[in-house]
């Protein structure tokens, strides 16, 4: 009977030894939960993802920086701008979409996506109605622009001189976010009624819609959750196209919406460039307890066509290529001389830099990057950056450049931030203890083979040593005592 015992105690650690080890070099149960997860990552009624998807829970902040110059009048001089940061002044974004709609057989799903922005004082460092700016004229220098390509030269210059326009102005933090009725544009708009008399950066996008989108539902696979594949009846192409236009144009367009590649790559939907965005893995990081990977551009993403050939669409006209770290986007602004780079020219050409007195581009605060849940794929945090730019010049016909050096002036700086909140934080830490348990049943079983080998070892070898023991005795010498 003890024979027995042992010996199916042997063949039970040998089985589970042997199931352990072929669960985990098969990753069986690995490759169970992740395609659960895979099958969970699709748009469809009923399910989390879904109202997650169309009511984001975690709070989305946008967080404007401004630039005030102190120095205007030497800066006609040819002198080195000074300037001074002045922010936050923060804003919660409300972005549901609504008008929703599954198409072709649940793999589609069309919708639209308004957003309003809600002042928030607790987070930012004073009134945006009452705090003053002082700022590059934009609609100065539109008019200017304008009146260097066409015939338009003289009547331009009147009115900048009627209306006793200067190359810098003073407007509050709402005025130039949120539009104030320009009094040059309003003259302008008289003779070019596409001139919009009103101007402000972010203009017509709060509370706003920028059309119907049409996107992936996921159901064909997890990786093409949520893709835009149409924006107004365009292509995803010439949504690629229009997308940063929609930014400048106060119509900002998806955000926060990564797509996992099949290496330490991330691609994102980014309302900010004319073609995807893509990241690469940076450093391991935790959020809110859970494990997570930090994704960044690479440097490539802001390099000169001349090392990026990708960033040759951005040389306007073709052939006049800027430096690291700026990308023009005149042509989304009707010409208007308006250059992208991340804040404080983090990253780009020093010479961007040196040009400005007052700037202190630094990785922590400048930076853009996403925190991701490397199981789910969930978008855990992220910030997204990104600074506007004026390009002033001296021109002879118009004295309001003065003596001014070809230089860009940074006007103002984004900061779109979102994080996981606590409640969707908690669910999902279930979610990766429940995962882990699965995934840990392997180890269990190979734990459980290993002792099962102990003991049969032990009750094995415990009447082997007897034995020998006893052997040793018979063999011993008798005492003899004299």
């Amino acid at each position: 009977m003890r024979k027995v015992c042992l010996g199916a105690v042997g063949a039970l650690s040998m089985v589970f030894l042997v199931v352990g080890i072929s669960l985990l070099v098969a990753r069986v149960l690995e490759k169970a939960v992740d395609g659960q997860v895979r099958q969970n990552i699709v748009l469809k009624n009923g399910t989390d993802v879904f109202e997650a998807w169309k009511d984001p829970p975690p709070p989305i902040h946008m967080q404007f920086y401004f630039f005030n110059y102190t120095n205007p009048l030497e800066i006609l001089q040819g002198e080195t701008p000074l300037v001074k940061q002045v922010g936050p002044y923060t804003y919660r974004e409300y972005s549901s979409r609504i008008d929703v709609h599954i198409i072709d057989n649940g793999t589609k799903v069309t919708f639209f996506h308004p957003k309003t922005y809600v002042f928030v004082p607790e987070m930012s460092v004073g009134d945006p109605e009452v705090d003053l700016i002082r700022s590059v004229n934009m609609p100065a220098l539109m008019a200017m622009d304008m009146a260097t390509a066409t015939p338009f030269h003289i009547p331009a210059e009147i009115l900048l001189i009627l209306y006793e326009e200067n190359l810098f102005l003073m407007r509050t933090v709402h005025e130039l976010l949120w539009g104030y009725r320009d009094k040059l544009l309003t003259a302008l708009h008289k003779f070019h009624s596409e001139i919009d008399p009103e101007f402000g950066y972010y203009y017509k996008m709060n509370g706003t819609s920028d059309g119907e989108y049409v996107v992936l539902s996921g159901k064909k696979s997890y990786l093409d959750f949520s893709r835009i594949v149409e924006w107004n009846g365009k292509s995803s192409l010439n949504w690629w196209t229009s997308s940063i236009c929609n930014m400048i144009n106060g119509t900002d367009g998806e955000s926060f919406h990564p797509l996992l590649g099949t290496d330490d790559t991330i691609y994102i939907f980014s309302s900010d460039f004319c073609r995807s965005l893509y990241l690469t893995f940076d450093r391991y990081v935790t959020v809110e307890g859970i494990p997570a990977y930090r994704f960044v551009p690479p440097k490539k993403i802001f390099e000169n066509a001349t090392v990026n050939p990708d960033n040759a669409g951005f040389c306007v006209p073709a052939g006049n290529c800027l430096g690291a770290g700026l990308l023009n986007v005149s042509a989304c602004k009707r010409g208007a001389p308006i250059f992208l780079s991340p804040p404080h020219f983090y990253e780009s050409d020093e010479k961007y830099l040196n040009d400005i007195e007052g700037l202190h581009p630094n990785k922590e605060d400048h930076e853009t990057f996403l925190d991701i849940s490397p199981l789910t794929g969930i978008l855990l945090r992220a910030n997204k950056r990104m600074q506007v730019n004026a390009r002033v010049q001296k021109l002879p016909d118009f004295v309001q450049t003065g003596n001014i050096r070809t230089i860009y002036l940074p006007v103002l700086y984004i900061n779109e931030s979102v994080a996981i909140d606590k409640a969707s934080a908690g669910k999902l830490k279930t979610l990766l203890l429940e995962s882990s348990v699965i995934t840990s049943i392997p180890f269990v079983i190979m734990a459980v083979g290993l002792i099962l080998g102990l003991v049969f070892t032990v009750f094995v070898c415990r009447p082997l040593q007897a034995r020998e023991e006893g052997s040793k005795d018979e063999r011993a010498p008798l005492i003899r005592t004299s």
